[in-house]
């Protein structure tokens, strides 16, 4: 046989048998040989024949082997090399060219189709490294992670375990063949192909019936990082010519199905990686790892593994479905084609649809299932990526589930691979494990090939043995412990030394995987129990649940680790803790939603609450186990604890699965309604110094209990008290004409011996056997049953009383009434009607922080110290006299929390009232530091045009007084054209000021629009107002004492100061320096208008007195022009003043929005009300009597009106309005 996928020749040892060669010719073999499956073949040795292939010899080394002869010989790579031989395995030809004649060879039909062997596909393994799938490409052309991928994909594949049969839903001419599964009835079946036959639409056949999924639901896009990751061009690698032909064949099938197109130009371009299969087709790949570096990271999340597979598990029907060609059914978005360039000898093609390979093709993927099957996902269907899960329950039909789910493929133009897809099977693989009603198994071919690894000799095979181990490592109990000797190995600069403490390890891990564990999801609102065993170096724990009906535990999970260096150093009480939080948080799918009841050696909860919370980890501990609902379970016996940690360590064989023949356990329950006759027994017996007793209740159908006690005045053991309480309640039974009973007792000696599983050989329980036998005679039914004591107390009571009351004839006592005491007698009842189950969880979890000594109530801090509990009057008188009492500072509110602690006092809401406490301080809120940030944004106030809008101020009084005995300066500024008018005054009187206005404002410029003034009253008065009135100019006052109301005569007033003082002599003549500094004013470029005043309102700029005993340029200029010529350019001049003045107002408007973004980002808002209580800065314009310790706030005031502006009009607490408004930023809420 010639192959071209084996990469060796081989020679079985049966060949040389018959053909009677010398077997001492076989020479020593180094050469190491692994099949495809992993698993090594032994090499017998090597040998040379003489062999005939048409009408040529050649001499052959072949490997010999023992394995089955399902050939003589096979021919691999090493010959087709040598002979430069072409197979064509479609025309089961050969052909090869000797002294340049073209030989073909025809196959022999014989061995055209040859019986199929267990002996798989052999390639050849050179130490220390092995030949992947890639052989014969060059180095650089392997990619681990194309081969990885690959690697993943196949592992993921669904299949069905069971048998299957194939149908046919096509016709005789053109056959299209599905797998269902063969334990469908009758019935089920046509249904089931009826069903596959209306829907043969979702199927591709081939790729011309794959339209590709519909756009409106997902594009693949390629957001590229340029910056960082600069595109790249790789160069064409070089391949075999004999490759290159395949590689054409299936880049030509490529573009027949309309997934590639020719693309040039490109800025990406990668190579292809073709990877061979194993029917000698080849896979292009490309290598795009260049193009993943660039690309940023797709944060859609893929299921995870465990809660996907647990979702799946229990159910009794399902249908494994697989996308044709997955990922090609998504399109490329039409702007990112090009990105995905790839270069081969027959040119650069790129893709239409999206390619494997791509970082986020698998996100993309599982972002368009999401949005497909959003509401089916976790109840019909599972999904992965391109995997699909039809599930139904017993009684469930199955087809309408499946038909919900091809309608919405059909609709969207999702396509199945018939290949791939199997239809009502019972069970089946998905993502390496077996799914069934039973539960979730391990995939048997992956413990086969675990099973058949030869021991690992060097880091990698250790490393690559246990990430096996690891993919099943939720089925082998205590794992880290089974593999401390394999980590031994794995240590830095180790040494691999294959002892015989590796090989045992390695032995017994392959014994325990013969019969590994059935594992079952979880039923929710039922209690979980954690078995938790912590060794030296490592923690191993089975998480399982019990059956509700049969009381038998079935495992969930099995999870172990080993500690790190610092945490195997910690004491057992604390790796306890660290193992038992680490599990919490592992398993937390499952431990954040059921009650866990723990079971291990000591109690990790009861170290954590009863130490100080400032030992190492303990804090952070006890905060992460606070989510959790645990109840540690106690073990009373070391038999108890034993098996606990047996359990911990070997997992338990699954139960024997109920016979299909039996009716569902369900049904057997409402039996009990029908005819309502089963009666229940339970029995004790109790031996103590006291005396013994025995006791038993029987209780009816209706629910009435019957207690029976008795005592016994002989001496007896603990065991024939267990059988005198049976044998008490059976003839009471008898008495009440009792037909079917149900027994219950804890005594298991009694159960068991009565149920024939153990032998009664005590002498003294033999009669009591025998005649307990007979009593059970004259029942038509009934049961004995094992229970524990826990749920036997009410017969274990009855005994113990009898046992220890003396009583000196019969008595007769009526049934009791037994009620429920919830508390102390002294205590109130607290109305528990609105608490839900949570909610009493909480408030048991909190009470275990209290105790009560006396009458005295104390919470247990987690610094081992005790806080007394105080009441609100109490509360309250605590944090007035700590907070402003004689000794109080009047702390901050957290401080007076940790205060009023440390001095050995507690509440609950201590935090929150002292806050509050503080903050409702008088004397805090008054002596608080006043608020700089302001409370508004700022609104930037412009002028339409020249001279419509001027504010007007006083400088003064200045000291010292100007010659002329004056010394004010009365300030206008236009708030358009920044220009300035100013005066100086000996005092600022309404007339005064009415005149500036009539002869130097509206005589010069016109009449205004508005003017601003502050709220003085020379500036607002009956003389002022009647000129406004008969100028139709309005009067706008600004907030007292907020400058920044009129911040344009605010920073001109400031210029003119500074300019003054800088060209005084005297001191006394400045009014004399008044109209020098207001011309530097006017001539000089104003930030905010990126212009000089002058020469926004007489369209050029002013010549200075330096310039006419300096001639400039423009004096020279002018100084040679006609005065016709001068005028022209003065006409020209004041045409072109309203661009200047239009692009000065743009630059004022630019200048103002920048101004406003670095105000408001300083801006912390605060709202304020009508009818809010108020606190408003103190200015300390007026001297104060206090000095120093003044207040900082004055009030409280009352909120009376509230301006959008941040304007706001007060009142007294009196109802006295003030007549000013205040702005915001000088307010802050009160708290009375």
């Amino acid at each position: 046989m010639i192959d071209n996928g084996s990469a060796l020749n081989v020679c079985p040892v049966s060949t040389l048998k018959q053909m009677n060669v010398d077997l001492n010719r076989i020479r020593p073999s180094k050469t190491a040989v692994r099949a495809f499956d992993g698993s090594r073949r032994e090499v017998n040795g090597e040998i040379d024949l003489l062999i005939e292939v048409g009408p040529c010899s050649f001499n052959v080394t072949f490997q010999v082997l023992d394995i089955p002869n399902a050939f003589s010989l096979l021919l691999g790579r090493p010959w087709i090399h040598f002979a430069g031989a072409v197979p064509s395995t479609l025309h089961q030809k050969l052909k090869f060219i000797v002294e340049e004649r073209l030989i073909t060879i025809k196959g022999e039909e014989d061995y055209a189709i040859y019986k199929e062997t267990a002996v798989p596909y052999i390639k050849l393994l050179e130490e220390p490294q092995p030949i992947y799938f890639g052989e014969g490409l060059d180095e650089d052309s392997r990619v681990p992670e194309i081969e990885e991928s690959l690697h993943r994909l196949e592992n993921r594949q669904l299949t069905s375990v069971e048998p299957t049969e194939e149908i046919n839903i096509g016709t005789e001419e053109e056959p299209r063949t599905l797998k269902i599964g063969t334990g469908l009835d009758p019935t089920q079946r046509a249904r089931m192909i009826d069903f596959l036959k209306d829907y043969q639409e979702v199927f591709a056949w081939s790729y011309a019936d794959m339209p590709g999924l519909d756009p409106s639901i997902v594009k693949h896009s390629l957001p590229l990082d340029t910056e960082n990751f600069p595109p790249k061009r790789q160069h064409l690698r070089r391949q075999r010519a004999g490759l290159l032909l395949r590689i054409k064949e299936e880049v030509v099938k490529q573009i027949n199905a309309g997934f590639l197109e020719v693309c040039n130009y490109s800025e990406w371009v990668a190579n292809i990686v073709p990877v061979e299969k194993k029917d000698g087709r080849v896979r292009v790949c490309v290598d795009y790892r260049d193009l993943n570096k660039a690309s940023p990271k797709d944060n859609f999340p893929l299921p995870h593994i465990d809660v996907l597979v647990d979702n799946t598990a229990r159910h009794n029907q399902f249908s494994f479905m697989d996308g044709f060609s997955g990922y090609n059914q998504i399109r490329m978005a039409e702007d990112d084609k090009i990105k995905t360039t790839f270069i081969t000898m027959w040119g650069t093609f790129c893709y239409k649809v999206m390619p494997f390979g791509l970082k986020n093709a698998g996100a993309t993927y599982q972002r368009a299932m999401v949005t497909l099957f959003h509401d089916m996902m976790h109840k019909e269907i599972e999904v992965y990526v391109d995997d699909m899960i039809a599930k139904s329950k017993e009684g469930e039909d199955h087809l309408v589930n499946l038909r919900r789910l091809f309608e919405r493929l059909k609709k969207y133009k999702l396509r199945l691979n018939p290949a791939k897809c199997t239809f009502g099977a019972k069970s089946g693989k998905l993502l390496g494990f077996v799914v069934s009603e039973r539960g979730i198994e391990v995939d048997p071919d992956k413990v086969k090939a675990i099973r058949e690894l030869p021991p690992p000799s060097t880091a990698r095979e250790v490393r690559s043995f246990l990430g096996r181990l690891n993919y099943i490592a939720r089925f082998i109990a205590n794992l880290s412990d089974k593999c401390q000797p394999l980590f031994r190995l794995l240590r830095k600069n180790a040494a691999i030394e294959w002892d015989d403490d590796c090989q045992k390890a390695f032995d017994d891990i392959k014994t325990y995987l013969v019969q590994s564990p059935v594992l079952v999801p979880p039923i929710p609102g039922r209690p979980l129990i954690l078995y938790l065993t912590v060794r030296r170096q490592s923690l191993g724990c089975m998480l399982g649940q019990e059956d509700e009906s049969t009381r038998a535990e079935h495992a969930i999970y099995y999870l172990s680790k080993k500690f790190t260096e610092g945490e195997s150093n910690y004491p057992e009480i604390e790796k306890m803790c660290c193992a038992l939080v680490w599990i919490m948080q592992r398993l937390r799918q499952y431990t954040l939603y059921h009650t866990i009841r723990l079971l291990s050696k000591a109690d990790p909860l009861k170290y954590l609450l009863g130490s100080p919370s400032s030992m190492r980890n303990i804090a952070k501990w006890r905060c992460q186990l606070t989510e959790y609902d645990i109840e540690y379970v106690p073990r009373t016996s070391v038999k108890g604890q034993a098996i606990a940690d047996h359990l911990a360590e070997f997992p338990i064989e699954d139960d024997t699965p109920i016979n299909s023949d039996f009716p569902d356990e369900g049904i057997l329950r409402v039996d009990e309604e029908e005819d309502g006759t089963v009666w229940k027994m339970y029995f004790d017996g109790a031996v103590n110094s006291t005396g013994s007793g025995i006791g038993a209740v029987l209780i009816s159908p209706d629910g009435r209990y019957y207690p029976i006690a008795a005592k016994v005045n002989f001496l007896c053991t603990n065991n024939v008290a267990e059988y005198e309480a049976c044998i008490l309640g059976l003839q009471a039974a008898i008495d009440f004409k009792v037909k079917e009973l149900e027994v219950f007792g804890d005594s298991m000696l009694t159960i068991f011996q009565t149920l024939g599983q153990w032998k009664t050989k005590d002498a003294k329980l033999v009669p009591y056997h025998e005649y307990l036998e007979e009593l059970a005679e004259n029942f038509k039914k009934i049961s004995f049953t094992y229970t524990p004591r826990i749920k036997n107390q009410f017969a274990d009571a009855l005994a113990t009383l009898a046992s220890m009351v003396s009583i000196t004839k019969e008595n007769l006592i009526e049934p009791l009434e037994i009620e429920i005491a919830k508390g102390p007698a002294y205590c109130d009842t607290i109305e528990t009607r609105f608490a839900n189950r949570r909610d009493r969880k909480t408030l048991r979890r909190l009470a275990t922080h209290y105790f009560l000594s006396g009458e005295t109530l104390y919470r247990r801090s987690f610094d081992a110290t005790l806080l007394r509990c105080v009441d609100e009057n109490e509360a309250q008188r605590l944090m007035g006299e700590i907070h402003e009492g004689s000794c109080g500072p009047h702390m901050s509110g957290l401080m007076l929390t940790k205060k009023l602690m440390r001095l050995g006092y507690f509440w609950s809401t201590m935090e929150a009232d002292c806050a509050k406490h503080v903050r409702h301080c008088h004397l805090c809120q008054a002596y608080a530091d006043q608020i700089k940030a302001p409370p508004n944004e700022l609104r930037p106030m412009a002028a339409p045009w020249p001279f419509s809008m001027w504010g007007i101020d006083v400088i003064g009084p200045i000291n010292p007084k100007a010659s002329n005995g004056h010394m004010f300066i009365l300030v206008a500024i236009d708030y358009f054209t920044k220009w300035i008018e100013a005066i100086t005054l000996a005092s600022v009187t309404a007339n005064a000021v009415a005149r500036f206005l009539k002869r130097d404002i509206i005589a010069r410029y016109g009449v205004p629009e508005t003017i601003i003034t502050d709220n003085a009253k020379n500036l607002n008065n009956r003389i002022i107002d009647d000129l406004c009135e008969r100028f139709k100019i309005h009067h706008r006052n600004s907030t007292p004492y907020r400058p920044q109301m009129k911040g344009a005569v605010e920073a001109a007033n400031k210029n003119i100061k500074r300019i003054i003082e800088k060209m005084t002599v005297t001191y006394k003549d400045w009014h004399e320096m008044l109209p020098f500094a207001l011309l530097a004013y006017r001539t000089s470029i104003r930030t905010s208008t990126g212009a000089t005043p002058y020469s926004l309102v007489y369209g050029m700029e002013a010549v200075l007195p330096i310039e006419v005993e300096i001639p400039s340029m423009r004096i020279l200029a002018e100084s040679k022009l006609e005065e016709a010529e001068w005028a022209k350019q003065r006409y020209e001049q004041l045409n072109l003043i309203d661009e200047k003045r239009l692009t000065a107002l743009c630059h004022g408007q630019c200048y103002q929005q920048r101004m406003a973004r670095a105000f408001n980002a300083r801006v912390h808002h605060r709202e304020f009300r009508p009818g809010d209580l108020v606190l408003r800065k103190v200015l300390h314009i007026t001297p104060d009597s206090r000095g120093k310790f003044a207040y900082k706030y004055d009030g409280p005031f009352v909120v009376r009106e509230v301006f959008s502006g941040g304007a706001i009009i007060l009142s007294d607490m009196d109802g006295t309005e003030n007549a000013l408004p205040v702005n915001a930023d000088a307010l802050k809420k009160y708290y009375p």
